[in-house]
């Protein structure tokens, strides 16, 4: 396996006769990967922000793709608070996805939006950047999910999932929103 030594030197291989080695592909591969979508939901952003905050809401919109269970500490807060969240995941709450650090924290934000931030990270992912912004839009709220992932050779096939999770995501707290931010819900 001539690639292997590319991928520990940083992708070092040349093109070799106009065309890509292996090690290439795979650096191409394992690149970096950032997601944005935004959605304007018809809420104030005072209310919008108080259910960012809120764990509960991360239940919601999460399923039933991803079930999120507390592993460390071993219940969720009423709140995010700045600090690390161990949790275990699985996809509809039946296959294992292992465990994910959730590491929040509140960035400052321009003035009149909002952000909180998970910078988490798994065994799988070097990198899950997930940027949460909330902006004022008309009598509602400019919501936004921007995350950058990397994971080596697998960040193609998991930015693809986190594609269709944050669309995903977006209808569930659009439904919540039209819903009066009833949980109980669907």
């Amino acid at each position: 396996m001539a690639f292997l030594p590319a991928l520990a030197s940083g992708c070092g291989l040349d093109e070799v006769a106009g065309k890509l080695t292996m090690g290439q592909v795979l650096c191409e591969a394992a690149a970096m990967r950032e997601i944005t979508i935004s959605s304007c939901l018809e809420a104030p952003l005072d209310r919008v922000w108080i259910e960012v905050q809120k764990p509960k809401l991360l239940l919601y919109v999460a399923r039933p793709l991803i079930a999120f269970r507390p592993v460390a500490p071993s219940s969720f807060p009423e709140r995010w608070e700045v600090r690390d969240y161990v949790v275990s995941m699985a996809w509809h709450d039946i296959v294992p996805l292992g465990r994910q650090t959730i590491r929040i924290s509140y960035p400052n934000a321009p003035d009149g939006s909002k952000q909180m931030r998970d910078n988490g990270r798994s065994p799988m992912l070097r990198r899950w950047d997930h940027l949460i912004t909330l902006e004022p839009e008309g009598s509602g709220t400019r919501y936004t999910d921007r995350v950058e992932i990397e994971a080596g050779v697998v960040t193609p096939p998991i930015a693809s999932f986190a594609e269709s999770f944050f669309a995903h995501r977006h209808r569930r707290w659009r439904k919540l929103v039209e819903a009066g931010f009833n949980y109980e819900t669907g």
